[in-house]
């Protein structure tokens, strides 16, 4: 199984972005993960939020396929432990799943559109992250789910 990320907006702080990188290459040892950033939306002061999202949204649904499962990363959606985490990961991973897509979206969240073709909602807190905050937090659970199903020490209970 294939695991897909996509994000909107680059990560400019390059202190963030090197821990990403690094938890994303130690993500290489257990399984396939692909990233797509896609491109913020440009000229958005003549935008309304509404409009935003649905430009963002488009983009997004032209990088799923159709036989994806589609993750969002949003605040409303269910709050697993690291554990519950890595449980979920080995159930679709043992389904025969081809591509697990999570999405964390721009600044307003995400279109109707996309929450419509979304499969589940996973939140990384009650509290509010920036979009760059999100991707290293997220990147470092995923790592450390495997950790878990492959028993080793990183994670402690």
């Amino acid at each position: 199984m294939k695991f897909f990320l996509i994000a909107i907006g680059r990560t400019g702080n390059q202190a963030i972005k090197s821990c990403i990188d690094n938890y994303l290459s130690r993500l290489k040892h257990y399984a396939q993960v692909e990233t797509l950033v896609i491109a913020d939306v440009k000229d958005t002061r003549n935008m309304s939020h509404e409009q935003q999202k649905t430009a963002e949204g488009e983009r997004v649904l032209r990088a799923i396929e159709p036989g994806d499962r589609v993750v969002l990363l949003d605040e409303r959606g269910l709050q697993p432990t690291s554990t519950e985490l890595a449980a979920l990961l080995q159930k679709r991973m043992a389904s025969g799943l081809r591509r697990l897509v999570f999405v964390i979206g721009g600044p307003y969240g995400f279109s109707p559109a996309v929450y419509n073709r979304a499969d589940a909602q996973l939140s990384l807190s009650r509290l509010t992250f920036n979009h760059e905050m999100v991707r290293l937090i997220f990147a470092e659970q995923l790592y450390r789910a495997f950790t878990i199903l492959n028993h080793e020490p990183y994670h402690h209970e």
